[in-house]
């Protein structure tokens, strides 16, 4: 396959080298400030996925640089507060048989991806793996929950082209499957992702952490109960029939196994960076909202994080 990376961060790196290393055409975008630490060196990743490292079949800065290949995937893995940015720069590379993989986290994508482009166009992921960055061009994958999965909300997609990529993802290491109920499932990664992340961030802990102590066990609860009201107003399919199945399964199955994790949104702050609490968090706000439903933990949350990033973001 060739293969386009949008966006070299802890996951792009994660899927260029395990998808090179496995022998497909690689090719990545990346931003201008990353450029000379890139290119003409070999990208790295070592962790769960194991120790490999691969030569990516070119690195750019403008997309445009691209307009010939002849794209069967685009792999999108930017942070979500880019991705409108990112689907308008890879619009142009678009061909007739190309599609777009969102690999990201977060409420929003996909219909901010679906206002840009033909929807028959995009894949929606879920991705339970964390990956962190050791250096440039080098990412450890520290925490694997399960498959990521793969599928188009909308059934605009052919079945067996969504298995001919879970197909190439298996190959190179990566372990996926196919599901008609992506959206859904999606849903449940945005549920553990509000509980912990933030708190994590905020706290600077890991996961166990937080599940242990009883002050951030009833924080983790009430954001779960909130966000569990909004799905129910807005109509959105949930795989759990209420909050708390989710619970007892959230802290039985999916805690322990990334109890050492800390949240990608407590690096984001360490390091100066933006968050993605607006694709989290913020989202259930914003959605409750508009149902003129009260979410005051999801929302004060939202608000700790959004003055963190004032205190720490360096641009």
């Amino acid at each position: 396959m060739n293969i386009l990376i949008c966006g070299l961060g802890a996951l792009g790196i994660v899927f260029a080298v395990a998808l090179k290393f496995a022998g497909n055409s690689v090719f990545g975008i990346t931003k201008e400030k990353y450029f000379e630490s890139l290119k003409n060196k070999p990208l790295k990743i070592k962790g769960l996925f194991g120790q490999k490292e691969a030569f990516l079949d070119g690195i750019y800065v403008k997309p445009q640089e691209l307009i010939d290949l002849n794209l069967d995937l685009i792999i999108v893995s930017v942070k979500s507060y880019d991705t409108e940015k990112a689907i308008n720069q890879i619009k142009p590379l678009i061909g007739e048989n190309t599609l777009i993989l969102l690999a990201q986290n977060g409420y929003g994508n996909y219909e901010i991806a679906g206002s840009i482009v033909d929807k028959r166009k995009i894949i929606l992921s879920r991705i339970i793996f964390g990956a962190k960055i050791n250096e440039i061009g080098f990412a450890e994958v520290t925490v694997f929950a399960d498959d990521i999965v793969i599928g188009q909300p909308d059934n605009l997609i052919p079945s067996e082209k969504l298995i001919e990529i879970s197909h190439v993802f298996n190959k190179s290491g990566i372990p996926t499957r196919v599901s008609n109920d992506v959206y859904a499932i999606l849903w449940d990664k945005i549920l553990y992702n509000c509980a912990l992340n933030p708190l994590g961030a905020i706290l600077e802990c890991n996961y166990g952490s937080l599940a242990e102590m009883e002050e951030t066990r009833f924080l983790m609860n009430q954001i779960v109960y909130e966000i569990f009201n909004v799905a129910k107003a807005n109509e959105i399919k949930l795989n759990w029939p209420n909050a708390d199945d989710y619970l007892k399964f959230f802290y039985e199955k999916l805690v322990p196994p990334t109890a050492m994790h800390f949240p990608s949104m407590y690096y984001d702050l360490k390091n100066g960076k933006k968050t993605e609490i607006d694709s989290l968090n913020g989202a259930i706000v914003n959605l409750a909202k508009q149902k003129i439903i009260s979410v005051p933990i999801n929302e004060t949350i939202t608000k700790l994080i959004r003055a963190k990033e004032k205190l720490f973001y360096k641009n």
